[in-house]
């Protein structure tokens, strides 16, 4: 009796220990479960163990809400090298790494750490309440999140979009098939072209655009059903660009997945029923598909049918192919703007409009409507404006530039759009709003009456005061035909600045080599803080460079403002400058006479175009062989117009 006694307890025992291992929610060093053992979250919310997806006789390390069923994975670690079999193990190895091992021991997947730790008793790896598995050394200190690397669900809290600091792009990712969780065709992520946008990518092309943040939703899709059941916040920093969002109702838990056909759903379990039911999807509509209608062309729902009509004097591209409800090609100005002359253009009101693709945009947060309204004026190239952000009446200045892509109509949750036309084209009483079955009164806003309004209006309007570095308003509104990058995406371009993407040193400051996200190549020119050269060299450069075209002066890209920095984009040049082969022994051999009179030619050419047949007639004033740059080709490109001066009709 006694020995059984015995039994039971040592049986009691280990069924007891099993249990606690199994129901652990964190591994210390050299600490690891096996397939068939699982990570809990404290409360009991998150689980974390080996599984197979649908058919899939391949083993994942997932993570899933315990409680649900079915079972629905929200992360797949190793969700590229499956485990082909049970022997798969999670560790945290004595490097402070978490890992998962095949039977082999072999690493089939492990976490990315960006720095080197001292590993000690206090690094750990935990799943938290959140549903984040973090690698902490001590108690707060995260070396590695799984929120950094999402799959194809979205969790409240977690961040989708860029880390400017690091370069990371977190973006959601679909699934292959039900069965491999391996990364399919579609994702989901933020644009960080022009104004930032949320879009759903088909391999490298926008598949729909859920839009910009306009403070209350974003612009794509503002009818969330969930609105009072969740806060959405969108976030523009200098480190970062993100959205995410929270579950304020308790008794729900919502995510949202990107499903193998490129879908964004928001899936749902009540406190009520723990089976999952998609509330709503984010494309509902033919009209959410990307550029439905081509350029300057609205999308509308007529029943079940896409409707497609040009902006107000636009015409189709292509009639004959509009005509059979294909329209693709778009429409084009029927008149074309006369640039210059505010009195020929007047600007036109949509209302409840999704925004254009902003990608091509500009913004400034500052500005308000009417101030929005005259630069866009002044512009040639700027075809339409909008305020940014919808709440407290409106504020800040979105502009575009160009064929606006991708609008519809959106009833009753739209923006206000403002699209510049010829007077001539304009219907003095009222247009039809496309799509909508009465005719809606659009403000018209027409030369003088803009005159008078702009008089009123600083007495209407507070205005903030602009600092000196505030150059890029100044830019924009001396009607400078001139792209404006931001400035996380020359951070990303040159690898936040680093030494490696440094091609040298001038007065204005440090010359980097960087790659932008569609692959271009560009030199950027940051501006030193301890150079001579400041506003007015920056300014300079910009307003001469960007109105002059010639093959032998460089080519400014644009330009950037942010805060303290400035910065200017030129195309780039792979063969530096004139010095680096004149003034070397080895590379001036490489330089023979035909070379060397091509050279001298192109640079004649370029200083009897600044000279005499520019329309601004400018003097270098700083012409040496430093600020000759040479392209592929060898052909020669003055630069650095930094203290040049303009003349104009005057004699030199």
């Amino acid at each position: 009796m006694t020995d059984t006694i015995k039994v039971l307890f040592r049986l009691f025992i280990l069924i007891f220990y099993m249990r606690i291992s199994t129901s652990l929610d964190s591994l210390a060093v050299n600490q690891s479960i096996r397939d068939g053992q699982t990570l809990v979250s404290a409360n009991g919310t998150f689980e974390i163990g080996f599984f197979s997806p649908g058919n899939s006789k391949g083993r994942y390390l997932g993570m899933w809400y315990k409680n649900l069923t079915p079972l629905t994975a929200v992360w797949v670690a190793n969700r590229e090298t499956p485990v082909h079999n049970n022997s798969g193990v999670l560790k945290l190895n004595e490097n402070g790494v978490l890992v998962i091992l095949s039977g082999a021991n072999s690493t089939v997947w492990s976490s990315k750490i960006s720095e080197t730790v001292f590993v000690n008793n206090s690094i750990n790896a935990q799943l938290l309440d959140t549903g984040n598995l973090v690698l902490k050394n001590g108690k707060d200190y995260i070396l590695w999140q799984s929120f950094d690397y999402p799959c194809d669900t979205l969790l409240p809290g977690m961040k989708l979009g860029w880390n400017l600091v690091t370069g990371l792009n977190k973006i959601q990712s679909s699934w292959k098939s039900t069965d491999d969780p391996a990364k399919g065709e579609y994702s989901s992520g933020v644009d960080l072209r022009g104004y930032p946008q949320v879009v759903i990518m088909k391999g490298s092309a926008i598949k729909l655009r859920v839009g910009s943040w306009n403070g209350r939703s974003f612009t794509g899709y503002p009818t969330q059903p969930l609105k009072k059941k969740q806060i959405f916040e969108f976030v523009i920093t200098d480190k970062e660009v993100y959205h995410r969002y929270e579950v304020v109702d308790r008794s729900m838990i919502c995510v949202y997945r990107l499903s193998l056909t490129g879908n964004l759903q928001a899936l749902c379990w009540t406190s009520h029923s723990s089976s999952r039911i998609v509330i709503y999807t984010v494309a509902e509509d033919s009209c959410d598909n990307y550029a439905m209608c081509g350029a300057n062309s609205i999308c509308n729902m007529d029943g079940n049918v896409p409707k497609c009509e040009c902006l107000k004097s636009y015409v189709p591209k292509f009639p004959e192919q509009w005509n059979i409800s294909y329209w693709s090609g778009g429409c084009v100005p029927k008149i074309e703007l006369v640039c210059g002359n505010n009195n020929t253009s007047v600007f036109l009101r949509y209302i409840e409009m999704k925004l254009p693709d902003t990608s091509s945009s500009l913004y400034n947060k500052t500005m308000n409507l009417v101030e929005c309204q005259k630069v866009c004026m002044k512009n040639c190239s700027c075809t339409s404006y909008a305020n940014m952000d919808i709440r407290k009446g409106g504020s800040g200045c979105l502009l575009w530039f160009g064929d606006l892509v991708d609008m519809r109509v959106i009833s009753q949750w739209g923006q206000d759009l403002y699209i510049k036309v010829p007077s001539s084209e304009l219907d003095y009483f009222s247009v039809e709003v496309p799509g909508s079955t009465k005719k809606r009164l659009m403000r018209i806003t027409v030369g003088l009456i803009t005159i008078g309004f702009f008089t009123l209006a600083p007495r209407l309007y507070r205005r903030a005061p602009f600092q000196k570095r505030q150059v890029y308003s100044r830019l924009i509104k001396e009607d400078m035909d001139l792209p404006i990058f931001a400035f996380s995406i020359l951070v990303k371009a040159t690898n936040n600045f680093s030494s490696t993407s440094k091609l040298g040193e001038g007065g204005f400051g440090p010359v980097y080599k960087g790659r932008l996200v569609d692959g271009k190549e560009v030199a950027i020119k940051r501006h030193s803080k301890v150079s001579d050269q400041g506003l007015e060299e920056f300014k300079n450069e910009v307003v001469l460079i960007a109105k002059l075209q010639h093959r032998n002066l460089v080519k400014l890209l644009g330009c950037c403002i942010h805060k303290e920095e400035m910065l200017l984009i030129y195309e780039y040049m792979p063969n530096k400058s004139l010095d680096y082969f004149i003034f070397d022994e080895t590379r001036s051999k490489l330089l023979g006479w035909t070379h060397r009179s091509h050279i001298i030619a192109g640079i004649a050419r370029g200083l009897l175009y600044l000279h005499q047949d520019s329309r601004l007639r400018i003097i270098h004033r700083d012409l040496k062989t430093s600020n000759i740059l040479l392209d592929a080709h060898m052909i020669p490109k003055i630069s650095d117009f930094g203290l040049g001066s303009n003349i104009w009709g005057r004699s030199s």
